[in-house]
């Protein structure tokens, strides 16, 4: 059950925050201007790349690799060279996981390892690996782990994670806020000079505006009625959200904010982009899980009968209302089946601005069900 009143009630929020996820969403813009910092510090700015790699290929544990490789790759467009190197292993813990590099990788491959722990022995021995193929290795992780030491024996280039004091103070979630970024923005400014995306610091700059902005809007001290996230959060208290993206940035997205329900709320929720998802979806919304599925039986025992579980379209868009786009019809095949729906499109700007604030949305609107629901 979702507490809403603990939504206008930001004592309450700080109170249940112990993982410290409003203050990582709330500090994103703060942590991206880090990040970009250190990544000049550690060299990114004055790389002379010979040319562009034939693979980029993306390592580290859980949520955060996984959506920096789909962020990345998406930035990178059609045909992009962004792979992502699932783990292998009994258990997702560090001395479990284990990476290997593809038999045809060697010297004209980047291998970037973005990881917010830095002690996995086995990323330490993938730097090892590709040393010894001659590829390249970039790694983002916090400073003064095995992780720094074995990519600066590898000669490749260590970057320190851009922390904050209180992330010792409880385990990171692999989606949180704070975490993405700080692994995100320097991996953005070396595929920058490389000539793969374009993500000058000027643009991390506005990414970190755009960010700080969303904040504002989003804040704990912003009351749910004239906040977008809270708003959201509590449309999705008890609901199956089936969220439909458009756009190349809303895809990544989309996907991050299911991750992030799961592993923060607690709550399933489906994915898939327009126009394919109306195909994908048509029968679940005309199914038991649609808003008018639950016909009235007189004789059904309600008491302490749980509320039953209907879908909610959530739409997120990267485009401006106009143009070729089947944000039409998937109102119409939502509410032909009384579905109710939701809507998200960024502000003008960029292909990362808008990325970053679609990310950003859905993150405090993420954050904000986990705590209220008491997850």
């Amino acid at each position: 059950m979702l507490d809403e009143s603990l939504l206008d009630t930001p004592e309450g929020l700080s109170e249940a925050d112990r993982r410290g996820l409003l203050r990582g969403a709330a500090e994103a813009g703060a942590r991206v201007r880090v990040a970009a910092r250190q990544a000049i510090e550690a060299g990114i700015g004055g790389l002379k790349p010979d040319g562009r790699p034939r693979s980029v290929l993306i390592a580290g544990p859980g949520a955060a690799a996984t959506h920096a490789a789909d962020f990345l790759g998406s930035l990178a467009g059609p045909g992009s060279p962004v792979i992502r190197l699932a783990p292998s292993g009994v258990a997702p813990a560090a001395g479990a996981l284990r990476w290997e590099l593809p038999g045809w990788v060697g010297s004209v491959d980047l291998l970037l390892i973005a990881t917010p722990d830095g002690s996995e022995p086995s990323l330490s021995l993938l730097a090892d690996q590709a040393y010894r193929r001659g590829c390249s290795v970039v790694a983002v992780a916090p400073a003064r782990t095995p992780l720094a030491e074995a990519v600066t024996g590898a000669h490749g280039l260590f970057v320190p994670m851009a922390t904050a004091p209180y992330d010792h103070e409880e385990p990171l979630a692999a989606s949180s806020p704070g975490v993405l970024w700080a692994l995100l923005t320097p991996l953005l400014a070396l595929l920058d000079r490389i000539g793969l995306v374009t993500a000058p610091s000027d643009a991390l700059d506005k990414v970190a505006d755009r960010l700080d902005q969303v904040a504002e809007r989003c804040g704990p001290a912003i009351v749910t009625y004239s906040n977008p996230a809270k708003a959201l959060a509590a449309e999705l208290a008890d609901a199956l959200p089936v969220i439909w993206t458009e756009g190349a940035a809303a895809g990544p997205a989309g996907r991050r904010f299911t991750a992030a329900l799961a592993e923060l709320a607690g709550r399933p929720a489906l994915v898939a982009e327009l126009p394919e998802a109306l195909a994908a979806h048509s029968a679940l919304l005309a199914g038991p899980l649609a808003a008018s599925a639950d016909p009235e039986d007189f004789f059904r025992d309600r008491v302490d009968e749980p509320a039953a579980l209907h879908a909610r379209v959530v739409l997120l868009r990267d485009r401006p209302i106009g143009g070729l786009t089947a944000a039409p019809a998937a109102r119409d095949l939502a509410l032909s089946h009384d579905t109710p729906i939701s809507e998200l499109e960024p502000a003008s700007g960029d292909e990362l601005e808008t990325l970053a604030e679609l990310i950003a949305m859905t993150d405090f609107a993420a954050v904000y069900l986990a705590l209220a629901s008491g997850a």
